[in-house]
């Protein structure tokens, strides 16, 4: 099946190394390639084999499905701008972190040119599963995209033939994930302010004994200050979920603050130049909440 790719960044180039590994022709799209700053993104195309386009619509023309993985605020018009070129009968997966109300809006806009929408929750960082990332389909023609898909080594399960059930899911996790992300990153930087982290560590230990804390934040601490922007928009999306469900969405959106706060600073140069070797990849999350204590002001 010939498969469009509207994004091209971490999530879309995985998939098309491991779908062009398959054989796969794959099509490709994104904004970035209009400017130097999607160098990276023409040179890893060159080397896996994957066709770049110059328009949403020219990418997915002639694709059987179209993959949409895009920062959570572009997933409504992404589906509008790639529906002039959607084939009749097309699959259109959305992977992208949207509330259900956004995965409806983006459905309608797929559904008025005779496409397929089918959207998709990623249930958990996309690098150490690549392709075969855990991933709940939703909508009525979910059922008939599953098998497809793993034919093409994902690993698809259909959590409902109605729109909106597999967002929720996702989203209803990332208050919790997003959210805890966040507050280790205020809870440890600001510990280490006062040199008590060691003994927050320790408590937390006592208290949940089945997480390897050291491990765990300087994860944490890696993943917000590499992909804090996507994640605040995504979070936003969750504050979203909330408000559609007719509550205040508090804790989401103070989590959607800190990890753009961290993203911030990630753009300033606090942790290093972005795209370097060691940025965001240091063992010790110490080392990034220093940085953080140094360049906040």
């Amino acid at each position: 099946m010939q498969t469009a790719l509207i994004g091209y960044g971490e999530v879309g180039r995985i998939l098309a190394e491991d779908l062009r590994a398959s054989g796969v022709p794959v099509c490709a799209y994104d904004l970035k390639l209009a400017n130097e700053s999607g160098d990276p993104m023409r040179e890893h195309a060159r080397s896996h084999g994957v066709t770049l386009a110059g328009s949403h619509a020219d990418a997915v023309r002639g694709a059987g499905l179209v993959v949409s993985a895009v920062t959570a605020s572009q997933a409504v018009p992404v589906a509008a701008a790639c529906a002039s070129g959607l084939l009749e009968g097309a699959f259109f997966l959305d992977f992208n972190s949207c509330s259900p109300g956004a995965k409806i809006r983006a459905a309608d806009a797929v559904s008025a040119v005779g496409g397929r929408y089918v959207e998709g929750a990623v249930m958990t960082s996309v690098p150490p599963y690549r392709i075969k990332v855990p991933l709940l389909l939703g909508g009525p023609d979910a059922a008939a995209l599953a098998p497809q898909l793993a034919a093409l080594g994902f690993a698809p399960a259909v959590a409902s033939d109605r729109l909106g059930v597999a967002s929720a899911t996702k989203m209803c996790r990332s208050v919790m994930i997003k959210g805890l992300e966040a507050m280790v990153i205020e809870s440890f930087t600001t510990a280490r302010h006062y040199g008590v982290e060691d003994a927050v560590i320790a408590s937390l230990v006592e208290t949940f004994p089945g997480i390897d804390w050291e491990k765990q934040a300087s994860y944490f601490f890696q993943r917000v200050i590499e992909h804090g922007r996507r994640r605040s928009e995504e979070v936003r999306e969750v504050a979203e979920t909330v408000r559609e469900a007719g509550l205040t969405p508090w804790s989401a959106a103070g989590t959607a603050e800190r990890q753009a706060w961290v993203a911030d600073l990630a753009d300033a140069g606090v942790f290093g130049a972005r795209g370097s070797a060691g940025f965001a990849r240091s063992a010790d999350w110490r080392t990034e909440a220093d940085r953080i204590l140094q360049g906040k002001g």
